[in-house]
Order: C-alpha cells, then structure tokens, then sequence
C-alpha cells in the first residue's frame, strides 16, 4: 500500500508521510501530484485528497488528474476530493460571521472565480463547483464519473452546534446529519455543491 501524495505546496505532507510510515505495510514518498514516480498501471486505487485544492491554476488540477489516471490499473478505482465554493458563505453564514465587507470582498471574490487567498487562517487555495470538478475529471481522461458530497447540506448546522453548543450537542445531531448526507447522495449531483468537501469518483 502507498499513501497518497499531496502538493508540494502542502507543508505538513512530511508529518503525515511519517504517520502513514508507522503502520505495517505502508510506504510513503514526498512529491508532487502533478508529476508522479510511480509507473503506470501500478496502484489498485488512486485517492487525489488534497492537492487539488492546493493547485490554484486549473492546468495544474487537470494534470494531477490525469497521472492519477496513468498510475491506476485498469479496473481501479480513482477518487479526488475538492472543496466546495459555497462552503465559505454557509460557514459564515451559520456562524453569524457574514458581514457586508465580508459578503462584497472575500466571499464575492470565491463565489466569482474560487480563488481564496488565505487571508482568514486558511492556505491560498482553489474552490471547485461540482460542474467545474466535473469538467476537470473529463479534460484529463476519467469517463463515467459521479460526483458526491462528502458532509450533505447540513454539515454547517452541525459545525454551528458545536461552536456554540457544545460538542456533546453536536455529536447528539450527527446521526441526522449523515442520514441528510446519504439521503442527499441517493439523488445525484443535485446536493453536492451543499457540501463542504466533494469527492469525484470513477472506475479505469
């Protein structure tokens, strides 16, 4: 088994390599996901879990896609995860953190293009719709692929609990949370853009 490579932009991938090392049977590599060492038809899954988020420019998002593709197995499954850009307004939005300046500066600018540019504790990053993950799946090769929402539209209720009810409250939610999640899933594409994070799926 491999662990999965990450973005060379992405600092803490050498802590995480040295936790996948720990466990038996596990090999780790520092690099980048748009240019991979392995050889093609090497891996029986491909998990893309970060990188595309930290590639800004979608040329870069398109390549990584693609060596995910060449180093998979025919019959393989291939999964990349990206984050949603509508993420940011419904977290401020439930955290009752959406003022005008915010509403006509940082979240207007992620809504336009997906560019965030880190100014609020997170990295410089790039914010997919589900269409535009879509579209990148198809331009670098991947056929057949679905689109899921990781958390469903009620993840930002369930972070607003835990802020300001506490986790005990929250844990008490995420049953429901996650029956919203699965429920949402069953009908496509529909909800997916209400998720935090979305994962894109295809089969070599």
């Amino acid at each position: 088994m491999a662990a999965a490579l990450r973005s060379r932009h992405d600092a803490p991938s050498a802590h995480r390599a040295e936790q996948a090392a720990a466990y038996a049977g596990c090999t780790t590599e520092l690099g980048d996901a748009r240019h991979l060492t392995a050889a093609a038809d090497t891996y029986d899954a491909v998990l893309l879990l970060g990188p595309l988020y930290h590639l800004t420019e979608r040329a870069d998002r398109i390549t990584a896609l693609r060596e995910a593709l060449r180093v998979a197995r025919p019959g393989a499954m291939v999964a990349a995860a990206g984050i949603s850009r509508y993420s940011l307004m419904q977290e401020y939005t439930v955290h009752a953190q959406l003022s005008p300046e915010l509403l006509q500066a940082e979240v207007a600018s992620v809504l336009g293009d997906g560019g965030y540019d880190g100014s609020r504790g997170f990295t410089i990053a790039h914010f997919h719709t589900g269409a535009e993950l879509l579209a990148e799946a198809a331009a670098a090769g991947w056929q057949n692929t679905r689109l899921h929402g990781i958390e469903g539209p009620g993840w930002a209720y369930l972070s607003a609990a835990e802020r300001y009810a506490g986790a005990e409250h929250a844990a008490g939610l995420l049953p429901s949370a996650l029956d919203t999640a699965r429920l949402a899933d069953v009908h496509g594409s529909a909800f997916a853009d209400a998720s935090a994070h979305m994962l894109i799926t295809a089969t070599t």
